[in-house]
């Protein structure tokens, strides 16, 4: 009966020493997701009309990465994510067409009319419009965006797999 005793003592020691060893494993690899999350690069749904042809209207899984916006590593023709300057709970994926102290020459009312403005790019600000112009709520609608409200660089598609790889600029 020692015997077992010593036994099953010796083995809860090594139980406990692996028990704690994977933890500490778990703990790291959840900080090193934090930190990848947080600061570096994120996957998300982009969906909606609005970005048609580039991105489909069920939604595409995309990485965009946190570091270029950060660095003022953006311009014309780049995807990004943005908060929306409406409504902050809400993140928009489109593609950035005046960058400040640009000129951009806009279509007020594409369905309804030719009319056209253009407007200087403030500074600290962008100009973002969806790829489908006749389906967008963007800068035409709520003006220059804070570069502070840039979330990242779109720069992936992961899904569907058939669109796998870089999304290119256009401008």
């Amino acid at each position: 009966m020692n015997e077992l005793r010593n036994l099953l003592e010796g083995k809860g020691i090594e139980i406990a020493k692996e028990a704690f060893d994977r933890t500490v494993l778990y703990g790291k690899f959840l900080c090193l997701l934090h930190v990848t999350d947080a600061y570096i690069c994120i996957p998300a749904l982009g969906y909606g009309p609005s970005m048609l042809l580039t991105l489909s209207l069920t939604g595409d899984l995309v990485l965009w990465e946190k570091i270029s916006p950060r660095l003022g590593k953006v311009n014309n023709g780049d995807i990004v994510s943005v908060r929306s300057p409406e409504n902050p709970k809400e993140s928009l994926t489109k593609r950035i067409l005046g960058m400040e102290g640009d000129n951009v020459t806009y279509l007020v009312d594409p369905q309804n009319s030719e009319e056209c403005r253009t407007i200087m790019v403030p500074k600290g600000h962008i100009w973002i419009q969806g790829d489908n112009i006749y389906n967008s709520q963007d800068s035409r609608q709520f003006g220059p965006v804070p570069y502070g409200l840039i979330q990242g660089k779109v720069f992936c598609r992961i899904w569907p797999i058939s669109g796998f790889g870089s999304l290119g600029k256009e401008v």
